[in-house]
């Protein structure tokens, strides 16, 4: 790890392939829950890519039971 990078635990957003790491959950499922959910406050595009915004995220997780 560089001196200049930001431990995943205290980025703002997170890519796919990061929030799947962190979270524990497919890279495929957390792409369904972006496009399923219409204008989800968790999600915010970079250009094409989605960005997982990870604080918001976290508070979805934790008022459902399952994924």
């Amino acid at each position: 790890m560089n001196n200049n990078d930001v431990p995943i635990w205290e980025k703002y957003t997170l890519t796919i392939e990061e929030a799947a790491k962190y979270f524990r959950i497919g890279e495929s499922k957390l792409r369904k829950l972006a496009e399923e959910n219409p204008v989800p406050d968790w999600v915010m595009m970079n250009g094409n890519r989605i960005q997982i915004k990870r604080k918001q995220f976290e508070k979805m997780i934790d008022t459902v039971d399952a994924i």
